[in-house]
């Protein structure tokens, strides 16, 4: 059991990442990684948001959507948690931690549209995951788009030192970087157990 629940953390964070073998989450993901402090930032929100809607959607989904026979509904279901639970977390951010809330600016609302969370969400359901292996999965992949962002961002921080060619400046290098560390990551592809 605690192996299964390793592996499939290591195959969420690493081998499947969201963002470079999925491509899900890509708008925060290239918003918010200009300085490694919001990329931190966001990817703890995500991390917070995506474990619990993870669990969230799961017991709704199998305690309350199933036994009503409205399997149907299930997008829609889900994406209401979330915007719940991101308005739980912006609210937190701008009582308590001020600076991280103006910092991470129009892009904290934006995980309410995320698709790695509902991804992860939907991912849960049709996977047959149980509850802990749900909420393992959902911490894990995000634990993976944080390890994407900051990487990104490291590289990005690094790109403001470089002279890249005139038409290469700004998103078209960093698009450019994206893709080759994406392109790292299929080399984890291989890796099946």
């Amino acid at each position: 059991m605690i192996g299964e629940l390793l592996l499939l953390m290591f195959t969420a964070i690493v081998v499947e990442n969201f963002i470079f073998s999925r491509f899900l989450g890509c708008c925060p993901f290239l918003g918010v990684s200009e300085k490694p402090a919001t990329a931190a930032g966001m990817g703890f929100a995500v991390i917070f948001v995506m474990t619990l809607s993870s669990a969230v959607t799961w017991l709704v989904y199998w305690y309350m959507l199933v036994p009503l026979k409205l399997e149907y509904l299930r997008t829609i279901a889900f994406i209401l948690i979330i915007a719940a639970l991101v308005q739980f977390i912006e609210m937190f951010l701008h009582k308590f931690v001020p600076a991280l809330y103006s910092a991470l600016g129009i892009y904290l609302p934006l995980i309410t549209t995320n698709c790695a969370v509902l991804g992860a969400a939907l991912l849960n359901i049709e996977n047959g995951y149980s509850f802990i292996s749900s909420v393992a999965f959902g911490f894990a992949a995000a634990v993976g788009f944080t390890m994407a962002i900051l990487i990104f961002a490291g590289v990005r921080a690094r790109l403001e030192y470089a002279n890249p060619p005139r038409s290469f400046r700004g998103i078209p290098i960093a698009l450019l970087t994206a893709g080759l560390i994406a392109m790292a990551f299929t080399g984890f592809s291989g890796m099946s157990f």
